[in-house]
């Protein structure tokens, strides 16, 4: 609604200043047109281009379309030949003045239709669903250029035209007028509607030629848009199709481009959470840990990254995108363990300290197996984190932790999150070697190890988001077969 008021505020813009022009065009300007007075002229003209405009708000569609130009021109020539008709019945004028009104009228009106036309394109653009071209596309191969060329070849005829017409019209009425009218001020009349008819067009031409640009600008840039935003990994913005030439052609296989990358990266996704499931089955399927732990610890690691989202140390890192790559790649924080001997992974009692020194080793197991992973197929920032997590889960905040003993920050952010959700669903669980803690016990745990096992800023967010603990808790509880 509010576009369509705009393109009818405009209309009505270009309607009025067309009266005015013309009203001081015949009242004040033309030579020779001593029948009527000023005020005469301008009644005329406002009551023609009101006229004129009730019915191109009748009969003009709402929608922007450059066939909208033909029609709004029809409408200028008949209003020019009611005004033409009008002057030739009631003040007897030449034929050639009343033509003169027609073809003045007329390409005012030429102009004007080609200006609003692409004012209308130019609101109407960025509103533009995204639309698919027909099948057969050849009819819209339309160049640009072209385009631009033939308007700017149709202005030069029809400024050349009507400066010629009123030179020879002009020049003709002097030699007939030669002892009626003082041959200076004859002159001066002449070269003052010569001047007057020149600025006038030139400016709708100047007009038009910037609304063009502005349009072909506008068309460039949404291109230019898309295309930044595909480069950054934004695969869903899409070019609004305008059939406006070949820049219509672009757009439409730029999206083709688009959508084919979006099912490419679905599929890819789609096999890199095959291979989660299917490592992650293999390391859960050795273990004494349940299915659910897995399962667990990835919601707890997303429900911290999104409570440290708002902190300012961590807000520029912990993106969507980046804790969604963290949910993913947390189920392969044990994917080491496949390496440890059973004698050791499967002991249900306590382990000797030689033996822990063994189970210890999971951790750069996990992180060698997925560097060979990032060697073979190239590193990306899913294997990146991937392999943060599994060797980092188990460094503590105070550097007392292994396999490298890391220390405050040194941490990657991944295992910090991945030590604090690991411990939780430990302490919560039941194993053959202890009972199940109740929730308010290992927060109790977890409130002493802050600081020293646990980062703060991590103690933190879990306090803000317990009782989302608690329900991933009873979301994903394990049932007495599962455990071991």
């Amino acid at each position: 609604m509010t576009m369509l008021l705009l393109t009818k505020k405009t209309a009505a813009w270009h309607y009025f200043t067309a009266a005015l022009v013309f009203s001081i065009y015949g009242g004040r300007v033309c030579p020779f047109i001593d029948s009527i007075s000023i005020w005469q002229t301008s009644l005329y003209s406002f009551i023609t281009f009101s006229c004129m405009f009730i019915v191109r708000n009748k009969l003009l569609p709402d929608h922007a379309d450059f066939k909208n130009v033909l029609l709004e021109l029809a409408i200028f020539i008949l209003g020019a030949s009611a005004l033409a008709a009008w002057y030739i019945g009631y003040y007897d004028f030449p034929i050639e003045s009343s033509l003169k009104v027609l073809f003045g009228i007329g390409c005012l009106g030429a102009l004007i239709s080609l200006d609003l036309a692409l004012q209308a394109q130019i609101r109407h653009y960025p509103h533009a669903k995204f639309k698919q071209l027909p099948e057969n596309m050849t009819h819209l191969r339309h160049s640009i250029a072209s385009q631009l060329a033939a308007l700017v070849v149709f202005i030069v005829i029809m400024l050349t035209t009507i400066l010629a017409m009123i030179m020879i019209k002009d020049v003709r009425w002097l030699t007939e007028n030669m002892g009626r009218y003082d041959e200076q001020a004859a002159l001066i009349s002449i070269v003052k509607e010569f001047v007057f008819v020149a600025a006038v067009l030139i400016a709708y031409t100047c007009t038009i030629m910037y609304h063009w640009l502005q349009l072909l600008r506008l068309l460039l840039d949404n291109q230019q848009r898309v295309l930044i935003a595909a480069a950054k990994g934004d695969l869903n913005a899409r070019v609004p199709v305008s059939h406006q030439g070949e820049l219509g052609i672009i757009a439409y296989y730029t999206n083709e481009m688009l959508n084919k990358l979006s099912q490419s990266k679905a599929e890819i996704i789609q096999t890199r959470d095959v291979a989660i499931v299917g490592l992650s089955a293999l390391a859960e399927a050795r273990d004494n840990e349940t299915g659910g732990h897995i399962l667990r610890t990835q919601e707890y690691v997303r429900a911290l990254a999104i409570q440290l989202q708002n902190h300012i140390k961590y807000q520029a890192y912990l993106t969507n995108d980046t804790i969604e790559l963290l949910y993913k790649s947390a189920p392969l924080h044990d994917i080491g363990k496949v390496g440890i001997p059973d004698s050791i992974l499967l002991k249900p009692g306590k382990l000797t300290d030689d033996e822990f020194e063994i189970m210890k080793t999971h951790a750069t197991i996990g992180a060698e197996s997925i560097a060979v992973a990032e060697k073979q197929m190239g590193s990306n920032s899913f294997l990146a984190i991937a392999r943060e997590i599994a060797l980092s889960h188990h460094e503590k905040w105070d550097g007392s932790g292994y396999p490298s003993q890391l220390k405050g920050d040194d941490i990657p952010l991944s295992g910090r999150l991945m030590a604090l959700a690991d411990v939780y669903d430990a302490l919560i669980s039941k194993r053959v070697y202890k009972p199940a803690f109740s929730h308010d016990k290992a927060k109790e745990i977890i409130l002493a190890g802050k600081g020293t096992h646990f980062d703060p800023a991590v103690v933190d967010a879990f306090l803000n988001c317990e009782q989302m603990f608690v329900s991933i808790a009873l979301t994903y509880n394990d049932n007495e077969k599962e455990v071991a």
